[in-house]
């Protein structure tokens, strides 16, 4: 269901409800093509588009030049929703039957292995492929070694199975604007790619936004196309970003408890005076962190409040007692909606208090959820 963002009112139906803005992840898109202006876009959409649905995502993304995914099977679903742009087999392919497919659905892998290398050249296939070469410049995870890169090259530039041969790397720290090893990266695989008269990849999010050097022929945003940002320091809204998911889930009970009284599995919190609590729809079988602390931010009635106590499979609890007595809650009410993380509170703060990244946070979130697009 398609609605305006600034008209929406979650239908929560007792259970959590993700919400994704599609017009955010366009807002995007538009950033990155500012920052980029002389770059192709190579827009990431594996793990269902960072968890908000690959095929309205690349729906969304229209004018991205090619989409990013890991695997064979999230190309295939991207190809029978219609979706004709190339699309990049970011870990490649290992054997001749996916090979077929490859062919079949005119997909884009990336060789990183010499395994992959022999099979593309024992493959009994007639189609020529377009592939991506991947060199590894210090990430030390896929791709040829650099004593290994011309050997690779040669016998793929040298194939009689492709017919377009493009060259990547992936760079290990650039979100951290810091340090010398980004750089190291990108002069290593400059003097690799040169010289090779192809066109090259370099930056995900943080290298494009950080390094200027990484906008070379195309580049590869994942998790800035969601509207969060790459860098521990700032949010997805400190770099013009907007975030596309608002994680909403329903109050589903309004306790009072008396000074002393404790909270959840474990009694992990206890009451310092009488408080009023509430407890909200949403646990760590929706995809809410199971670490998240106590003092993780909640936003209620667009005020933020503090998650207590453990967070449970379904449940977790949030402190409303500074909220009431402040008058500023309004009529707050079993019913009402409350956000874990998105438009008024960054998916950022959320996961600094759970010691893990936005990434985590919005791929996490499960099939229960419900996903409305608007």
């Amino acid at each position: 269901m398609i609605e305006s963002s600034h008209t929406r009112k979650p239908e929560l139906h007792g259970g959590p409800c993700a919400i994704i803005d599609l017009a955010a992840l366009r807002h995007n898109f538009k950033v990155v093509r500012n920052t980029a202006p002389d770059s192709k876009i190579l827009a990431v959409v594996k793990a269902n588009a960072y968890g908000h649905g690959i095929v309205q995502a690349a729906n969304a993304l229209s004018d991205a030049d090619a989409f990013g995914v890991a695997r064979l099977k999230e190309a295939l679903a991207l190809r029978d929703a219609g979706i004709r742009q190339s699309i990049v087999l970011l870990e490649g392919v290992y054997s001749h039957a996916d090979l077929d497919l490859v062919a079949q659905h005119g997909l884009e892998p990336v060789i990183h292995s010499f395994e992959q290398l022999q099979a593309l050249e024992s493959w009994s296939g007639n189609a020529k492929l377009s592939v991506w070469c991947k060199v590894d410049t210090g990430m030390n995870r896929l791709g040829f070694r650099m004593d290994e890169f011309a050997l690779a090259w040669s016998r793929l530039s040298g194939s009689s199975k492709v017919q377009q041969l493009r060259i990547m790397t992936h760079l290990a720290d650039a979100d951290n604007r810091e340090q010398v090893r980004t750089p190291d990266q990108i002069s290593r695989f400059m003097r690799l790619a040169n010289d090779l008269g192809v066109e090259r990849s370099i930056g995900n999010s943080a290298g494009l936004i950080a390094w200027p050097e990484a906008r070379v022929e195309w580049v590869r945003p994942g998790l800035m196309l969601y509207g969060m940002s790459p860098f521990a320091s700032t949010a997805g809204p400190d770099l013009g970003l907007r975030p596309a998911m608002t994680l909403v889930a329903p109050l589903i009970a309004i306790r009072r408890l008396n000074k002393g009284d404790e909270v959840g599995y474990g009694g992990t919190w206890r009451a310092r005076h009488d408080s009023c609590i509430g407890i909200a729809a949403v646990g760590y079988a929706d995809g809410y962190p199971r670490h998240a602390r106590t003092g993780t931010p909640v936003s209620v009635a667009g005020k933020v409040v503090p998650l207590i106590g453990r967070v449970s499979m379904d449940m977790i609890a949030i402190d409303l007692t500074e909220l009431l007595r402040s008058g500023e809650a309004g009529a707050i009410s079993v019913g009402a909606p409350v956000t874990l993380w998105g438009e008024s509170l960054p998916a950022e703060q959320v996961a600094m208090h759970a010691d893990t990244i936005p990434y985590e946070l919005v791929c996490a979130i499960s099939q229960r959820v419900a996903m409305k697009y608007v």
